[in-house]
């Protein structure tokens, strides 16, 4: 398939993509908060507002001429700082370390691509995770710099993503997902419950939890819905189908995890694992985001994706092969 030319560049940016990453920008604070007057130059407020980063490291960059104004002019150590000013750089992760697992890609049109991605590789940039992530790992192999996912997975998830080669189309798949335009099938492999009674419609209020990112159910009206069912049972595991009506965060491991049938190796439900735990390659979380199916927004085609990962129990198309 013939590449269409692909712009390089962040819209209104004086910088290039680099490996895929765009630059990143930070608009210098004028609210009464900080006044003008408390900086006395750029350099002692980048160490107020970047306080895990070492001064010398930040004198380093701005030495360098990694931070840059609107014209794309390096700002030095000793620049002023002007409330208002917009700067523009690359964020780094230092000893950033590699993610041994590939994505896969399903499909791909002039349009959209449908990756399968594999455990432990977050969707887009964010904290510790910038070029080990589907996104800029899949800017980088297919050459398109805007590409961009139209919804997002858990870095312990697997399974298919939907991202947009272009960007004037990018609203349109985007609105699809969320106003619910999509069915969306799940898998997982979790503990048998013999009081439940399934298949079962599961409906609960979702909330902030107590710990980091977690989510807890509350009394109240509910927020979230999922479908499940049991396929197939092995012992005293089983592998189950979600159907969620509803996107809440971490929807379906909040959800299983209160039915009592947590998905198995999960770090964060129905207790949160020490942080030494979180990262075992050898335990992923058994979930995977098996199918996709929506009428494309832009075509009008009907559209059928599946993930061709597998879990710790098969699913039972295998044996029909």
């Amino acid at each position: 398939m013939a590449r269409k030319k692909q712009r390089s560049t962040s819209k209104n940016s004086p910088l290039p993509y680099r490996d895929g990453v765009p630059p990143s920008y930070l608009v210098l604070p004028c609210d009464e908060e900080h006044p003008e007057g408390r900086w006395p130059n750029l350099l002692s407020f980048l160490q107020h507002r970047f306080p895990h980063i070492e001064p010398e490291v930040l004198r380093q960059r701005l030495a360098k001429g990694d931070l840059v104004d609107d014209e794309g002019q390096p700002l030095a150590e000793d620049a002023a700082f002007i409330a208002g000013k917009k700067i523009w750089y690359y964020r780094e992760v230092p000893d950033e370390q590699p993610v041994p697992f590939e994505e896969s890609i399903v499909y791909e049109d002039d349009l959209i691509v449908i990756a399968d991605k594999p455990h432990w590789l977050s969707t887009i940039p964010a904290g510790r995770h910038l070029k080990e992530t589907l996104l800029i790992r899949l800017r980088n192999r297919l050459n398109l710099p805007d590409l961009a996912p139209s919804h997002r997975l858990d870095r312990e998830t697997a399974g298919l993503v939907l991202l947009c080669k272009q960007p004037e189309h990018r609203g349109a798949y985007q609105t699809m997902f969320q106003q619910r335009n999509v069915q969306k099938t799940y898998r997982a492999v979790a503990p048998i419950n013999p009081e439940l009674t399934l298949p079962r419609v599961h409906k609960s209020l979702i909330v902030r939890g107590d710990h980091f990112f977690t989510m807890k159910e509350a009394e109240g009206e509910p927020n979230s819905e999922t479908a499940i069912d049991l396929l197939i049972q092995e012992g005293d595991r089983a592998l189950y189908e979600m159907k969620p009506h509803t996107g809440r965060q971490h929807q379906l491991r909040v959800h299983l995890a209160s039915m009592g049938i947590p998905i198995e190796n999960d770090p964060w439900y129905p207790e949160v694992e020490p942080e030494g735990d979180h990262d075992d390659y050898s335990h992923p979380l058994q979930l995977l985001a098996y199918t996709l199916e929506f009428t494309d927004p832009v075509t009008g085609e009907e559209r059928f994706f599946k993930s061709r990962q597998q879990l710790t129990i098969s699913h039972p198309e295998a044996s029909e092969n």
